[in-house]
């Protein structure tokens, strides 16, 4: 008999639970998030060098410039790099120069540098003339279109310079200048 009423008692307790629907025992809940923007920022720690000998024809030995661009602003607005340098020059009392048209840009790589990227899409064309002197305006040398360049980019200019045969020998300077822009 007491095994009829614990049957009896077993069948009733599952019986009931299928009796509730599922969905009665859910609940939902709204989750909210906020993202909030970063910058648009170009840092390198490069001190490019590069090395040539005069043997009476013309060089033109090149350097990397590496450094890293990050877009963590979330606008999809794209960016752009540019460059300007300050003549090659040996200082001194009596100084030799190098050409105002002695480096240029002749291609440029980029790597996402860590996490997910959205690698940026590049209109711009090599070789292209890196303005030297104190009057020289800054040229775009690399860019993100719109939707692109979302993250964090090693971007990496290989750069030439043009040594004539007659140059003079000496330890010869330049200060090279970068900035990150927004927009393409």
């Amino acid at each position: 008999m007491h095994r009829i009423s614990l049957r009896l008692g077993a069948t009733l307790v599952a019986a009931a639970a299928f009796a509730f629907p599922a969905s009665a025992l859910a609940a939902t809940a709204e989750s909210t998030g906020t993202i909030t923007a970063g910058s648009l920022s170009l840092t390198t720690g490069a001190a490019p060098t590069f090395s040539a000998t005069l043997d009476g024809t013309d060089k033109t030995p090149t350097y990397t410039l590496p450094m890293t661009v990050e877009d963590s602003t979330g606008s999809g607005a794209g960016w752009n790099t540019t460059i300007t340098s300050t003549q090659f020059t040996t200082g001194g009392a009596e100084p030799r120069t190098l050409s105002t048209e002695a480096s240029s840009m002749t291609g440029v790589t980029s790597v996402c540098a860590e996490g997910t990227c959205t690698d940026p899409t590049n209109a711009i064309t090599y070789p292209l003339a890196v303005p030297a002197g104190a009057e020289a305006t800054a040229v775009k040398f690399f860019n993100a279109a719109a939707e692109t360049g979302l993250g964090k980019f090693t971007v990496t200019p290989t750069v030439g310079v043009s040594i004539p045969a007659n140059t003079y020998a000496g330890a010869y300077t330049s200060t090279v200048t970068l900035a990150s822009v927004s927009g393409p």
